[in-house]
């Protein structure tokens, strides 16, 4: 009889990924990104323009906007708070193809301390998100399952 964990080495992103994608504009402030992260619990949305992944910004990239140096004045926050998505998004951004084996993204997710990956088809774009969430339901559904409770 194989190990349960045989069973995660089969599964892929399509399967555990979240299809349905919260995403901002280019011209999405700062104002509202605090809005978005403050009702969803996400770390990141995709931009997305003309139908087209253009960007990821994360918490990070939000925080980011509010570091000044000891050269420049302090900047008003109502003055950061207009700056917008485009002002401090990721441009180039690691993703996941919908048929990748999970194990990949899990390495991924270790290798670069993220905690999701937009999940990009060739040629639809932007299909879905991959989290740690997603992974750790992939691992209770093969390792706990009905399948492995069975022995199978």
């Amino acid at each position: 009889m194989p190990h349960p964990m045989y069973r995660f080495l089969e599964l892929t992103v399509d399967r555990y990924m979240t299809r349905t994608v919260e995403t901002v504009r280019y011209s999405t402030s700062l104002r509202e990104l605090d809005l978005l992260f403050r009702r969803h619990d996400f770390n990141a949305f995709p931009v997305v323009e003309d139908g087209r992944m253009v960007g990821l910004v994360t918490k990070f990239d939000f925080l980011k906007a509010f570091v000044f140096t000891t050269t420049q004045l302090v900047p008003h926050y109502d003055e950061l708070m207009q700056k917008t998505a485009r002002d401090v998004m990721t441009e180039k951004v690691v993703h996941a193809e919908p048929q990748a084996p999970l194990t990949r993204v899990l390495q991924m997710m270790i290798d670069l301390k993220s905690r999701s990956f937009p999940v990009i088809e060739r040629d639809k774009g932007l299909v879905g998100i991959i989290s740690r969430e997603d992974i750790m339901r992939a691992l209770q559904d093969a390792t706990n399952g009905p399948l492995a409770k069975r022995g199978v």
